[in-house]
């Protein structure tokens, strides 16, 4: 691995080089940002895949949605339908994309919306929704032609993006500088019982800036599977009873939390669309047995395998401490901001 690194790593400089230099025509105004007067935060990482950014802009819907009148716009990767979409009570998964059909499915007090181009997306929503309060940008990092208020940068525990290398001998979308744009960093996936001297260290490894505030969260797991219609204790299940089915980037942590054995599993590429031999397959593994998969793979595999077979395992982001400082300086950005727009509107009516 350390040898082939080095092989590519000529190549990663390339890659870097090309996306420095796009970012600096951003910063320097030669390349334009579009700016929206509502507030937009922006989640997303520096990484390809696997840091947690659905179940964040799951926290993010539920802390703001109450108060606020709540959009999530992403880009709907592999979905069929193209352009701006709008979810409405017709829509399909794959008229979105998986996460995003999590997030219609789950949450009934928000909006959903999709477009690759941002910045359209945005101007839709607006034109479509103009009650609209606040937008979340679902991994919306390196997209630049968009300028949001608040951006939220996602690392990996066990992979930081300070320990890693630019494509294609590493994964960063971007050099680590790249981090300089978020208003805060939370490190994911992390152990439940990370102490303070640890964190400490990993705080000094990233260096934040003096703007920079770092959070870390874990990954937390439902007592129970769920098909929507019956429940099973985690605890209960033998692994002689199910067999597990993933298609996310990183589903390490998903069998492990299952205490999956080997060979009592089946993974697929992130984002799969399950084709009629992959559902062979899986029904074949099965053998009549439970087939427990992730909640995103579930928005892809339901209707297709029988509906007392197929269960998901629910998680959501947990803060290990400092929740309350990573919420407040949410809800103040959103609630400024929300107050800024009104008095401008207020004061252009005039």
């Amino acid at each position: 691995m350390k040898r082939l690194r080095k092989i590519l790593f000529p190549f990663s400089l390339i890659y870097g080089s090309i996306a420095a230099i796009r970012n600096y025509m951003f910063d320097c105004g030669w390349k334009r940002q579009t700016t929206f007067d509502l507030p937009i935060i922006c989640v997303g990482n520096l990484s390809v895949g696997g840091t947690g950014k659905t179940p964040q802009i799951e926290y993010l819907v539920r802390l703001l949605s109450d108060k606020f009148k709540t959009v999530t716009l992403s880009r709907g990767y592999k979905r069929k339908s193209e352009g701006f979409y709008l979810a409405a009570d017709s829509t399909k998964m794959e008229d979105i994309g998986d996460e995003p059909f999590q997030y219609f499915s789950k949450f009934k007090n928000i909006h959903v919306a999709v477009d690759a181009k941002r910045v359209h997306g945005v101007q839709q929503i607006l034109k479509r929704l103009p009650e609209t309060e606040v937008i979340l940008l679902d991994d919306a990092f390196q997209h630049r032609h968009i300028k949001a208020g608040f951006y939220v940068l996602l690392t990996k525990y066990d992979e930081l993006y300070v320990d890693d290398l630019v494509l294609p001998a590493g994964n960063l979308r971007e050099f680590k500088s790249g981090a300089n744009r978020a208003d805060v960093i939370l490190v994911t996936k992390c152990p439940n019982d990370l102490s303070f001297e640890n964190q400490n260290k990993i705080i000094h490894k990233l260096n934040p800036n003096v703007n920079q505030e770092v959070f870390f969260t874990t990954i937390s797991y439902n007592e129970n599977v769920t098909n929507g219609l019956k429940n099973f204790k985690v605890s209960e299940l033998q692994n002689d009873s199910f067999i597990a089915v993933a298609g996310i980037a990183k589903p390490e942590y998903f069998f492990k939390h299952l205490n999956v054995i080997k060979n009592n599993f089946v993974t697929f590429p992130d984002h799969h669309h399950f084709s009629e031999n992959d559902i062979t397959l899986i029904l074949e593994k099965a053998q009549g047995r439970k087939i427990i998969t992730t909640e995103k793979d579930f928005m892809r595999l339901q209707g297709k395998l029988p509906e007392e077979q197929l269960f998901y395992l629910p998680i959501e982001t947990h803060f290990l401490n400092n929740a309350s400082s990573f919420d407040s300086k949410i809800l103040d950005y959103v609630g400024k901001s929300t107050r800024n727009r009104c008095v401008h509107s207020a004061e252009n009516s005039k």
